[in-house]
């Protein structure tokens, strides 16, 4: 067996550090520092605690989830709150967990259910406010401010335990058994596994929140996710109105889930059909517009892809992208140089997509290279139309996931036409971006922009 390395301890502050030096790190004191008594390792007698059974015959019963009082979110995680299950909820600073969260509480209980709402971030009078305005004050649900770790096992070994313990946030919570500050990966690991531990003995549902570094990932180990049993993620735009909760893990349900949000001053509120929420009052007579059947999980909805194709002054025209990958901008455009021969190398492009989305569906592509071509001809697209597919390097275009989803969805809000990758179910549909240009525009070689032209080669 390896031999642990030698620990050295202050003998007037009781610091500790893994090395000798003269002075001790934390007050300072010269020649403080003793080497402590190593322990022998101890050696256990492995027992058998439980032996395997046939599932057939033994085991537990599955246990029923029950509501949480939002029916949208009920299904997205497979039917409600699994007693004894564990999630994590991440999102940025502001996004509206802790809201999202109480309001959760507040329906879970509804005098019924014993709830706990544990905050390590906000007292007692900032918990009780915020649920005033969210007239989310109802028996049943109870609230503890503290950063210790072992108050909060207490509060669940003492009486009764709760049907619902909620922990905002998991980077805020410390305990004596790990060293490190609270946020820091032992301390996170530490907190996380007493929690989903005592929850799971207790039969009580664990509801995590979690911060996320700048990249999007929530902050702390991947054992984190890997410990919970469900992974929800809240994203949105804080200039806008909606919020977007995504199921990135469930072992109750069905992932890649989505669920829409509207936030209202008494908090958020589902959408119950997100099919067109995004549009808002579109304007279809315009130029540079074009609607797309995005996906996103397993819910499809509109979206409104906007371009703008302006004449460049500047050496390396200008390319802004809000709402997707740019890099699938510049590959675009390169296709429809290539393939369309269009001097879109002396244009500036601007896209973006409607409503603050933020969407990676390869089906955008589509709407990408009509809404381009509209704004470069300065010709509007036909009212009712909707589009959506991947555009390869040859300008071919490629069915994408969910086609039969997207196709029932569009059918059900009547637009018409429905310009798709063409296949065996949908004769009608487009092979490359030439026939989706003389389908919407009629022989683009020919045509010619409002906007002055300069073929004249480049120094």
């Amino acid at each position: 067996m390896k031999t642990p390395p030698a620990l050295h301890i202050c003998t007037d502050c009781g610091a500790r550090s893994p090395r000798w030096q003269g002075q001790c790190p934390r007050c300072k004191a010269w020649n403080t520092l003793q080497e402590a008594p190593k322990s022998s390792p101890v050696r256990r007698d492995i027992r058998p605690i439980s032996s395997p059974v046939s599932l057939t015959e033994g085991g537990d019963a599955p246990a029923s989830a029950w509501t949480t009082g939002l029916s949208g979110l009920d299904e997205v995680l497979g039917g409600g709150l699994m007693p004894g299950a564990s999630m994590l909820v991440g999102g940025e600073p502001g996004i509206g967990k802790s809201t999202l969260l109480l309001q959760l509480a507040a329906q879970a209980a509804g005098g019924v259910r014993r709830v706990v709402y544990v905050s390590g971030e906000e007292s007692l009078g900032q918990i009780k406010a915020r649920a005033q305005r969210l007239e989310a004050l109802v028996p049943g649900l109870d609230a503890l401010s503290t950063n210790r770790l072992e108050d909060v096992l207490a509060m669940l070994e003492a009486g009764t335990p709760p049907a619902l313990l909620i922990v905002d946030s998991v980077q805020t919570v410390s305990t004596e058994e790990s060293d490190g500050l609270p946020g820091s990966v032992s301390q996170v690991r530490t907190v996380a596994t007493r929690l989903v531990e005592s929850c799971k003995q207790l039969n009580c549902c664990l509801i995590l929140v979690g911060h996320v570094t700048k990249d999007g990932s929530i902050a702390g180990p991947k054992l984190l996710e890997h410990m919970v049993d469900t992974v929800l993620s809240l994203e949105g735009d804080r200039q806008h109105m909606f919020r977007l909760l995504r199921v990135q893990k469930n072992r109750f349900g069905p992932s890649n889930e989505l669920l829409v949000f509207q936030m209202e001053q008494r908090g958020l509120t589902v959408v119950p059909d997100p099919s067109t929420y995004f549009l808002g009052d579109r304007d279809p007579s315009l130029s540079g517009t074009a609607l797309v059947m995005a996906l996103d999980g397993y819910r499809p909805f509109a979206v409104e892809v906007q371009a703008l194709a302006t004449k460049s002054f500047l050496a390396m025209p200008r390319r802004t992208v809000l709402g997707f990958d740019a890099n699938r901008l510049h590959l675009l455009l390169a296709v429809l140089e290539k393939r369309l021969r269009l001097p879109l190398g002396q244009f500036d492009i601007y896209t973006k997509i409607g409503g603050g989305l933020r969407l990676q569906d390869p089906g955008l592509d589509l709407g990408v290279v009509a809404a381009v071509l509209s704004s470069f001809l300065d010709k509007p697209l036909p009212e009712r139309a909707v589009l959506w597919g991947e555009v390869d390097l040859n300008g071919q275009v490629r069915p994408v996931l969910g086609q039969d989803v997207r196709d029932r969805q569009a059918r059900r809000l009547g637009y018409s036409p429905i310009l798709t990758p063409r296949s065996a179910d949908t004769p009608q549909g487009v092979t490359n971006v030439a026939e989706l240009a003389k389908l919407l525009f009629g022989n683009v070689g020919s045509s010619t922009p409002n906007l002055e032209v300069d073929h004249s080669p480049r120094a």
